[in-house]
């Protein structure tokens, strides 16, 4: 019996000493479809979609993973790992995501991979953290499915370059209003039959009238900002090329007014870069104390905007210290008493049941909890 006292406290001091500042030592496991999961995954979804700065929007494709750590003094953490995939609307596209086509697998689709964490608060969910990446599916698997589907290529391409320059020139030359400029090369595919280039890129508005351009450099983006999104193929032909161009213009963006230091408690580290023509404004980020972790500039010969470069994600401070929020499980102590485990659901010994403020002790005979299924249900198709 002083055995199994001794390993009791020494469980309780290392649990003490190792579980994150904030929050308890266990967790709990819901199944990857239950709805409070995906009520979480979905606000997780909605952050990722607020703050990307460039491509296109994401929806939810599976739960993988979830814990859910209790919070003190209250609340919970929602730890999650998400499967997303890439839809055919633009960042800066205003229909709602729901009403987005979700990239087919035969168009080269893209995959996504998330971390988050999510504090639900009296019925309210903030994300803490978040950090992801993306990568197009693999030729191999395209051509296996489709062996004359385009596959994506570098937007830095010759060809793709020469395409947005004729598209765009095209569009100004149809248009009875502004000019515009190019904004992003999004997307470029090269298709075999008939030759020819697929592109896809945004564009904003200036303050100067197409019809009456000379210079283009002299033109200025306004305060008030009019997005637009364009899709074009170039074909080859003998001696010249066709150009067909299609451009879905935006509502004009309001200024948003900045808030001013004293109004809100956000750090920021590094301080993000001032808006350029390649960088569409950022929502402000409210709820508490928070670093931005600024997107690192996408390599010169990407495919595609990965999330890991176009994703404004944030680092949890979940204590004035800064301390990160990092689970962790103790190790197993074991004895000539009953085996005892800390901050586990499950603790498993062949002595008698023990129940208390302490770690849970499981005697033979007791039937282990079922693990939740996890992971959830695909809600569109696996890459």
């Amino acid at each position: 019996m002083k055995s199994l006292i001794l390993f009791l406290c020494l469980a309780q001091l290392w649990g003490c000493h190792s579980a994150p500042q904030g929050l308890g030592l266990a967790y709990r496991e819901l199944n990857c479809d239950d709805p409070e999961t995906e009520q979480a995954a979905q606000v997780a979804m909605d952050y990722i979609n607020a703050h990307r700065l460039r491509g296109y929007k994401h929806v939810l494709n599976q739960i993988d993973k979830v814990k859910v750590w209790s919070r003190r003094p209250m609340g919970e953490v929602f730890e999650l790992e998400l499967d997303t995939l890439e839809t055919t609307c633009h960042v800066l596209d205003p229909t709602p995501v729901a009403n987005c086509t979700v990239r087919h697998f035969m168009d080269h689709a893209v995959e996504g991979d998330c971390d988050f964490r999510v504090l639900k608060q009296d019925g309210q969910f903030v994300v803490l953290f978040a950090k992801c990446d993306s990568s197009p599916d693999s030729a191999e698997d395209v051509i296996k499915i489709c062996p004359d589907c385009p596959l994506l290529g570098p937007v830095n391409d010759t060809k793709v370059v020469h395409a947005v320059e004729a598209a765009l020139a095209a569009f100004n030359a149809q248009s009875n209003g502004s000019y515009y400029q190019l904004l992003e090369v999004s997307r470029a595919q090269f298709m075999p039959l008939p030759p020819s280039t697929k592109v896809e890129f945004a564009v904003v508005a200036t303050d100067c009238v197409a019809k009456d351009v000379t210079d283009p450099t002299k033109c200025n983006v306004p305060a008030e900002k009019q997005y637009g999104f364009c899709k074009a193929r170039i074909t080859e032909k003998a001696g010249g090329e066709d150009v067909s161009v299609t451009c879905t213009v935006f509502q004009t963006q309001p200024v948003v007014p900045q808030p001013r230091s004293d109004d809100i408690n956000v750090a920021v580290d590094p301080p993000a870069p001032a808006p350029t023509l390649a960088d569409p404004p950022v929502p402000a980020l409210v709820g508490g104390p928070m670093v931005v972790a600024a997107p690192q500039p996408p390599p010169v010969h990407r495919v595609h905007y990965d999330l890991r470069h176009a994703f404004s994600g944030v680092v949890s401070m979940e204590s004035t210290s800064g301390e990160a929020f990092h689970p962790v499980k103790p190790p197993v102590l074991t004895g000539p008493g009953p085996v005892v485990v800390g901050p586990g659901p499950v603790v498993v010994g062949p002595g008698p049941v023990l129940t208390g403020p302490g770690p849970v002790v499981v005697g033979p005979g007791s039937a282990a909890p079922v693990v939740s299924p996890c992971p959830g249900r695909v809600r569109h198709f696996k890459i």
